[in-house]
């Protein structure tokens, strides 16, 4: 990349890294889910559920108890299925950036 003299290089985004790794995470899923040729009775739940955390991640900055609870919906849905093991494991480990939810 080439940038005059007294050009700063300005960041392409300033997305919070851990929405990033969400929406990364999500997107994988997404696409393992809709490659898998089986269908099992909870698909459409999963796909739901991803759907809101993939909305969840792009309007910002997520709300923790909302994320565990699409988190816990599938896996639930789709957590039997070890094809999507490791998809699974990775938005779990997303969501688990955002820590646990607030001291009351």
């Amino acid at each position: 990349m080439l940038r005059s003299v007294g050009q700063k290089l300005v960041a392409v985004s300033e997305e919070d890294p851990r929405v990033t790794e969400l929406r990364a995470a999500v997107s994988r899923l997404r696409r393992e889910l809709a490659a898998h040729p089986a269908e099992f009775p909870d698909r459409g739940v999963a796909e739901d559920e991803l759907a809101a955390l993939d909305a969840m991640a792009a309007g910002g900055l997520p709300e923790i108890p909302r994320l565990r609870r699409s988190l816990l919906l599938i896996a639930g849905a789709i957590g039997s299925v070890s094809a999507l093991a490791k998809g699974l494991g990775d938005v779990r480990n997303a969501v688990e950036l955002f820590g646990g939810p607030p001291l009351r």
